[in-house]
């Protein structure tokens, strides 16, 4: 399965191995000012951009890896300034918002627009309560309105639930973690690890969720071979 993955996919199988170590490099590496450990931490998501853009360089695979780049690049920046990823990754989610948009669920059951509601309201007033001033939690809470419009998009799109909006709702959780670092869990151990690997995995949910249905619905450029 490895040789596999490795032959047919590789640049997913190389993001998932930087995804996977990244939060080894902790142990060895200082983030802050070292250079290897950012390109690793940024090579996690942006070794899905030319897995999203293999053999599919047209459609609706070049905004998936817009998407996609701009939350490498937010990986990026966020070691810097905390306003300027956030910029960036609200850059992602409003392009996931277009494409979900193209790709929305014709009818929704009552069920899936209630969560997608309830996701939707919900998580700014979650996230402005978490930060222990209030310009902090302005801050957070507007962008968390992009995020989550981005998630109860996702999950009112007709990409797989299971997939693209689980993944979209991991992205959420791991964002809402990060605002809680700057209160309740400021002074958590763990709480580093869960943000990373909650986001990282929903990060890849999501690309491979469309990707692969997108592929199945006949999205790939003329000439070239199915997958």
């Amino acid at each position: 399965m490895g040789q596999d993955l490795a032959h047919k996919r590789p640049w997913l199988l190389a993001s998932l191995v930087a995804g996977i170590s990244f939060p080894a490099t902790w142990l060895f590496l200082p983030l802050e000012g070292g250079l290897i450990a950012l390109v690793w931490k940024m090579a996690a998501v942006g070794l899905l951009v030319p897995f999203a853009l293999h053999r599919h360089h047209v459609g609706e695979f070049v905004p998936l890896a817009v998407i996609l780049s701009f939350y490498a690049l937010g990986d990026g920046l966020i070691e810097f300034s905390m306003v300027a990823g956030a910029l960036a990754f609200a850059a992602g989610h409003l392009v996931a918002i277009w494409l979900y948009f193209r790709h929305r669920r014709v009818a929704p059951t009552f069920s899936q627009k209630l969560l997608a509601i309830a996701i939707f309201l919900l998580t700014p007033v979650i996230a402005y309560g978490l930060p222990p001033t209030t310009d902090e939690a302005v801050q957070v809470a507007a962008y968390s309105v992009i995020l989550a419009a981005m998630a109860a998009m996702a999950w009112s799109s007709n990409f797989p639930r299971y997939r693209v909006g689980f993944g979209a709702v991991l992205f959420v959780i791991s964002d809402l973690l990060i605002f809680a670092e700057l209160g309740p869990l400021a002074n958590s151990k763990v709480s580093g690890i869960a943000i990373w690997y909650l986001y990282y995995f929903g990060v890849l949910m999501i690309a491979v969720g469309v990707a692969q249905t997108l592929v199945k619905r006949g999205h790939y450029a003329a000439g070239e071979e199915r997958d």
